[in-house]
């Protein structure tokens, strides 16, 4: 909300801001569209985004204020947050600890490389929407917890131990992205695959590892 009045008292030409694909909630039909109903999330931070959605419409609608909501797909690679899976996976691999897996390994997310979230967010900043927008932006490509476990295990060639666990409340079972929108107003393509954004990830958090180890030794 301070966001939009910022906007609003100074003649901002156009807002673009992170929405999320959480707000689809339980929604049974994939690809995820952004015409589909969003009106039932399933977690409070989905209720925010939604939220957040609402309250530029109506700015949208009554300030004639252009804005942009991007629906992010699960975004990974190198400096994401620790507290998701991928990063989760990667250290407790790494220091030879069991993973924690809730469910049975068939929930999936459509996993979006951080470069190809960047390229989409750069392109929307040029986009001019007439008043209110939302687009999806994914990788397009959905992976199984069990798939997603295989693959890292494959970059960092170590076998995992697994703690099979409930799961998770307030956790959707698949996100899939319809990309169809971003890549008819923004050519957006997503290009990066997950063994290869997974990589790239591991690669850096070596390089950053390394990289803190030898200032500390030296300090």
């Amino acid at each position: 909300l301070n966001v939009l009045e910022g906007c609003r008292h100074n003649n901002v030409k156009h807002l673009v801001y992170a929405s999320s694909s959480s707000v689809y909630g339980l929604n049974e039909k994939t690809p995820f569209e952004t015409t589909d109903s969003v009106d039932h999330p399933v977690s409070f931070y989905a209720a925010t985004k939604k939220a957040n959605e609402l309250m530029a419409h109506s700015y949208s609608h009554l300030y004639s204020l252009p804005t942009t909501g991007l629906r992010f797909f699960t975004v990974f690679g190198p400096r994401q947050r620790p507290d998701l899976a991928i990063a989760k996976f990667v250290q407790k691999l790494s220091a030879g600890e069991a993973l924690d897996k809730y469910g049975d390994g068939t929930t999936s997310r459509d996993y979006t490389y951080v470069g190809d979230i960047v390229d989409g967010i750069l392109k929307a900043l040029e986009l001019n929407p007439l008043r209110f927008e939302i687009i999806n932006l994914g990788g397009a490509d959905p992976v199984s917890l069990n798939e997603l476990i295989a693959t890292i295990e494959d970059v960092l060639e170590v076998k995992a131990t697994i703690r099979a666990l409930p799961e998770q409340a307030g956790d959707v079972p698949k996100t899939y992205a319809d990309v169809r929108l971003a890549k008819t107003l923004l050519g957006y393509s997503p290009s990066t695959s997950l063994r290869e954004g997974v990589r790239r990830y591991v690669d850096d958090l070596r390089e950053h590892t390394a990289e803190a180890k030898f200032l500390e030794t030296n300090s």
